[in-house]
């Protein structure tokens, strides 16, 4: 083998296409497979099959069934929802978001959650916004720092928020942020009875933010839109406007109201 088979670009290249051969021969087949199986339909030795299944199980793409068995794991679905939920959720919102940024001349965000974080995904700005976007589309934020995210937060149960907090330490950003356990249980049941949410300079000092949720055909939760500004000049009056085109945005998705449905 020359100097450039051997070369790291070349080697990293040649893991993934392995990798995406096994998981396309997991894919034409609805119950477990077995290495050996796995290993005469992607042609890849065994001992190859065997350490690039074991490194997708650790990275949940694959679970291991049965000794010696493997399946699609739950992370593609996720990730999968993921995009869908991306796809869907940007056709519907674009014209409504910039109707209103041009009603209200301030940042007007949507964003999906993965994981402990949000994903900013879309955005309607322009210079009379009078602040200096921080976070790029494709950026991320922790849950509990903004308002997007305390949606999700409090959508969760009770159990899911606690193990967030463990999971995160809920690290703060700025001297308002929520750092303590019992004050976020506090804020997420104010978001529940008001809703809405909402983040008093608490992920960048000189920015407050309001959010309302967008919801799918099934009244799931799938997406926040936000309202960012200055701090000195959220209008309260801005409020109404935000929840109404959450819900033009909702009813896009297919989402209809329990009132309505009855």
């Amino acid at each position: 083998m020359s100097d450039a088979d051997k070369s790291p670009g070349k080697t990293s290249i040649q893991v993934i296409e392995r990798m995406m051969t096994l998981l396309d021969a997991l894919a034409q087949h609805a119950d477990p497979v077995s290495l050996k199986e796995l290993s005469m339909s992607t042609g890849l030795h065994p001992s190859t099959a065997h350490r690039i299944l074991n490194d997708m199980v650790a990275c949940r793409f694959v679970d291991r069934s049965d000794p010696g068995s493997y399946r699609l794991g739950m992370r593609l679905l996720e990730l999968g929802n993921l995009v869908k939920a991306r796809l869907s959720v940007r056709d519907a919102a674009l014209a409504p978001m910039r109707a209103l940024h041009r009603v209200t001349g301030q940042t007007v965000n949507l964003s999906v959650r993965q994981g402990d974080e949000i994903v900013y995904i879309e955005r309607a700005y322009s210079e009379r916004s009078g602040m200096q976007v921080v976070r790029a589309i494709g950026g991320r934020a922790p849950l509990h720092l903004t308002s997007v995210g305390k949606l999700f937060l409090a959508a969760d149960e009770s159990t899911r928020v606690r193990s967030y907090a463990t999971r995160t330490g809920l690290a703060g950003h700025t001297r308002t942020s929520i750092t303590d356990l019992t004050k976020l249980e506090r804020e997420l049941s104010w978001v529940r009875s008001n809703g809405y949410a909402r983040d008093n300079e608490e992920l960048e000092l000189g920015v407050r933010c309001i959010a309302a949720g967008i919801y799918d055909d099934s009244r799931r939760l799938v997406a926040g839109l936000s309202l960012s500004a200055p701090a000195d000049r959220l209008q309260d009056s801005w409020l109404q406007n935000l929840k109404d085109t959450a819900l033009q945005i909702s009813r896009g998705m297919g989402y209809v109201m329990e009132s309505e449905a009855a």
